[in-house]
């Protein structure tokens, strides 16, 4: 993988940009100054982001992930991860019928859904996931692979399935492991 150097990363125009940043060349970034992104971030091939997504520390987005932030956003607490393939939206045309859908038609004509999405620190999200607009997923969730992710997710629980269902409850041993790098960074 080739890696943007700390001085290209400054030059793309990000609204902020932290030191210890990986970002794919391969990577595509929309609207980079609605984009916050801390330190110890690394984000793969293939990897889209778009409008206002603020990413936190010690978060790894793998290749081919879409993050569509819109106007409402996206927002990665610590230590999340989201897996291949993962897709997060935080606005969607209705798809009702009662509304014209696509990007190209105007607003007066739609019945667009524009709500924020959350992503609580160590947090994992599965393989070709997919998250909608107005998700809250509380900290220390799993979700597994393919799951439909169109609820918020309570924490510290496995979760899998379309649409997602809580499996069962998550140990919480991560937060020591988390302090022992913590103590162990200093």
């Amino acid at each position: 993988m080739s890696y943007y150097s700390q001085e290209e990363l400054k030059k793309i125009g990000f609204k902020s940009i932290g030191s210890d940043v990986m970002i794919s060349t391969k990577s595509s970034i929309y609207d980079p100054e609605m984009i916050e992104i801390s330190n110890n971030v690394r984000i793969d091939d293939f990897v889209m982001l778009s409008g206002k997504v603020i990413i936190n520390s010690y978060c790894h987005i793998t290749p081919y992930c879409m993050l569509a932030g819109g106007e409402p956003g996206i927002f990665l607490s610590e230590n999340v991860t989201l897996a291949y393939g993962v897709k997060v939206f935080s606005q969607s045309d209705d798809y009702s019928g009662h509304s014209l859908t696509n990007s190209l038609i105007p607003r007066h004509f739609k019945k667009e859904i524009f709500k924020p999405v959350n992503i609580h620190k160590h947090t994992i999200i599965g393989a070709n996931s997919l998250i909608f607009p107005g998700v809250t997923i509380h900290e220390g969730v799993s979700v597994g692979a393919m799951s439909l992710v169109n609820k918020s997710l309570n924490a510290w629980t496995e979760n899998f399935g379309i649409p997602v269902r809580e499996i069962k409850k998550k140990s919480k041993n991560i937060l020591n492991l988390w302090n022992l790098f913590q103590n162990e960074k200093k």
